[in-house]
């Protein structure tokens, strides 16, 4: 008892200490003690070096509260992919925790390497980096692309992140907040951790990723619209954006009662270029339970190259429910599948089971399938079994779908006590299957769960509930990509409904909070058919014929406070603009694409051609635009011929209104452009970029009367893009 009295004295002593230090905070602080920092907004700019942050902590056994202070950096960019700099970094340290802070507007919010038992509490980073995306309604953008495929030596840094934690073991992430960014909470060789009653919801990247980090316990966690590549109805790409992501030798993790709707993909886990090269490890061995992966405009789940447990989760309306490419050993067992374009695609798998599923209204339930051979450079090919087989299929519910099982080269089916309702059809197989077990099978004969999830449940004294107005926002329709990311439904919006109807009518949606709304300007337009209402409200206008489009429709709101997609907040009764814009102006473009000559190599010489030799285009096409994507080559029109390497010339001019212009030039390997005599853009070199992505540019351009254009540009082999587009700016 005296013990007790001690300890407890000896608590308040030490808690009372802290709370008579109330610190400010500087820049190129240093923090090693405990302590209570004073409550204020604290505009310090970080540094271009992200190795040096605003504040270090380092220190063990420490305890700062930040008393809900907030750290802003970036103080002269308006623009979140302008932010820049890291705010903390926590480093070598033992036991710290770090709670009530908020921290906006850097590159990286916090940091942390190589702490044990670091505890962030009641954290909101919220509305730090984000790049502008070049996607649009109509049409999809190849530099959006991410790819989280190497973090050997922290290259996810290059896309930012509000929380980085490297080499951080037994980490406490709970009550957090991440809102308006690109990355939420990323981790690399990080192991026993707890991921509870965070929202990391609306970001356009990822909103949990896991890279080398094994036995954590995700639970109970909002991770809803982490996503980008999605226009409703006319693309879904996703680009790499996941609510979770699981790369490279990730093990034994438990993700368990979260809500990850919307996400580019729901769950997204690869077991790594070790797996690849080796046919050794994955990510093995995780606990997906419970979780809601509903309206992926991808994958629900994607899987491959290992072998896990997926259980009772709900997937609804994604393209594919579950993608499991070469998975093997994983049991698919318990869930409930709903109105996916597919429910469980497969191909190259290996001794699974997928028992007592609810499948309803998929257009296809159950696709397995193995492909004749494999790529050359693959090394998992060569060190493993590729064949499609043994699988268990057995006391699933079957009803409305119009296809159930679509089976090709699959060998060892068992199809045993499965129930069909109003299915259209049960099998679509052809030659390649030619045996398929419908014997009677036990309970007893498939494969039990035995992993103890209850038992890292019940550690969380509290649990959040996720799942609360789950229905509010349903479905995929809800998605609204705008350049800044997901729009996250506070602030009001303009919303295109049929962006790429060639009528001349244009159908828009309001949304936003309660309020009332009015025309201020129109431009490019005419009949509209309301210039006044209130939220939510639908309009139409007609589109004025032109040579081109250029369309600003700008409206003024009146009503209750919110906060805008930049984090600001707008008080209750204040007028803001809100506006829709639309800009096209078609240029008339020659293209001709040439043999790469790679003896001459104009990558090094800087000439296109040698002066030596005539060179003939081998293919030539009239546009109005520059908007390629080209996989594996471009083919010679007479000769049918394939080119991996070429070289593009596109030659053309327009007029132009006096004004300020961005031009916008995406490109893979190589571009340079010019207006009338002047380069503008040189890039050149390719060894400039080394991530695995197409780069964008942006330049602006005073534009005024008729001006030629002249675009150059290199594939050295691989995937190839070409997109240049043109924005009025004022």
């Amino acid at each position: 008892m005296t013990k007790k009295i001690i300890a407890a004295f000896f608590f308040m002593f030490l808690h009372s200490g802290i709370q008579a230090q109330e610190k400010s905070l500087v820049k190129n602080m240093k923090i090693s003690r405990s302590m209570k920092i004073k409550k204020s907004v604290y505009v310090l700019d970080a540094f271009e070096d992200m190795t040096k942050p605003v504040l270090i902590i380092e220190g063990d056994n420490i305890v700062i509260d930040f008393n809900n202070t907030t750290l802003k950096g970036s103080n002269k960019q308006k623009d979140p992919d302008k932010f820049f700099g890291t705010a903390i970094i926590i480093r070598n340290s033992k036991n710290v925790i770090i709670k009530n802070l908020k921290v906006k507007g850097y590159k990286v919010a916090l940091l942390a390497r190589n702490v044990e038992k670091l505890t962030l509490d009641n954290c909101d980073f919220s509305y730090n980096y984000r790049p502008r995306l070049n996607s649009t309604q109509e049409k999809e953008d190849i530099s959006d692309w991410m790819s989280y495929h190497k973090n050997e030596n922290d290259e996810w840094l290059h896309y930012g992140a509000a929380i980085y934690l490297h080499g951080c073991d037994f980490a406490e992430i709970k009550n957090c907040k991440v809102t308006g960014g690109q990355n939420a909470l990323m981790m690399t060789q990080c192991n026993n951790g707890s991921i509870y009653n965070n929202d990391f919801s609306f970001n356009s990247g990822i909103g949990i990723g896991m890279y080398r980090s094994s036995k954590n316990n995700v639970m109970y966690n909002k991770i809803n619209f982490n996503v980008r590549g999605y226009s409703h109805g006319i693309y879904n790409r996703g680009q790499d954006s996941a609510g979770i992501l699981v790369y490279e030798q990730s093990n034994e993790n438990i993700f368990y009662s979260n809500s990850v709707t919307h996400g580019g993909d729901g769950f997204f886990l690869w077991a790594g270029q070790t797996t690849m090269d080796s046919g050794n490890g994955g990510c093995n061995d995780n606990v997906v339970m419970k979780n809601d992966f509903s309206f992926a405009p991808t994958n629900g789940i994607e899987v491959t190259f290992s072998r896990n447990f997926i259980k009772e989760n709900k997937i609804f309306e994604c393209d594919h429910g579950i993608w499991g490419g070469y998975s093997y050993n994983t049991l698919i067992d318990g869930n409930k599948f709903s109105k996916n374009r597919i429910a469980i695609a497969i191909e190259h798998g290996q001794d699974n089971q997928i028992s007592y599923n609810l499948f309803s209204e998929d257009k296809e339930a159950i696709k397995l399938w193995a492909r004749k051979e494999q790529p050359a450079d693959w090394g998992y090919a060569k060190h493993r079994d590729t064949k499609s087989r043994d699988y268990k299929i057995a006391f699933n519910s079957f009803n409305r779908n119009g296809n159930v099982y679509n089976l090709n080269n699959t060998n060892g089916l068992v199809i045993s006590g499965n129930t069909y309702g109003n299915c259209s059809n049960i099998f679509k197989i052809d030659s390649t299957i030619t045996i398929i077990d419908s014997s009677i099978i036990a309970d007893d004969d498939l494969v039990p769960f035995e992993k103890d999830v209850k038992l890292a449940a019940d550690k969380i004294l509290k649990p959040a509930n996720p799942f609360l107005d789950a229905g509010l926002y349903a479905g995929r329709r809800n998605i609204r990509m705008t350049e800044w990311g997901p729009y996250d439904f506070r602030y009001p919006l303009i919303w295109n409904t049929n962006p790429i109807d060639t009528t001349g009518e244009m159908k828009f949606e309001l949304v936003g909070p309660k309020g009332k709304w009015k025309i201020k300007s129109l431009k490019g337009v005419e009949k509209i058919s309301a210039m006044s209402g209130v939220f939510p409200a639908t309009i139409a206008v007609q589109k004025i014929k032109s040579n081109g489009t250029d369309i600003k429709i700008e409206i003024e709101y009146t009503g209750e406070a919110f906060i805008n997609q930049f984090g600001e907040n707008v008080p209750a009764g204040k007028s803001s603009v809100f506006s829709f814009t639309k800009y096209f102006k078609p240029i008339n473009w020659e293209v001709l694409w040439f043999f790469y000559d790679s003896v001459y190599n104009p990558i090094k010489t800087g000439n296109l051609f040698s002066h030596y030799a005539k060179y003939r285009p081998f293919k030539r096409e009239q546009n109005n635009k520059l908007d390629y994507a080209w996989w594996g080559g471009l083919k010679d029109d007479e000769t049918k011929e394939l080119h991996k390497k070429f070289i593009t010339t596109a030659s053309g001019s327009a007029e132009f209104e006096k004004g300020e212009y961005e031009l916008s030039i995406t490109w893979d390997d190589a571009v340079r452009i010019y207006v009338d005599t002047s380069l503008v853009i040189n890039e050149w070199n390719p060894s400039l970029y080394k991530f695995d992505e197409s780069p964008n540019k942006k330049i602006k351009l005073k534009l005024g009367g008729v001006h030629f254009f002249r675009v150059e540009h290199i594939e050295l082999g691989g995937f190839a893009t070409l997109q240049l587009k043109l924005r009025k700016l004022d």
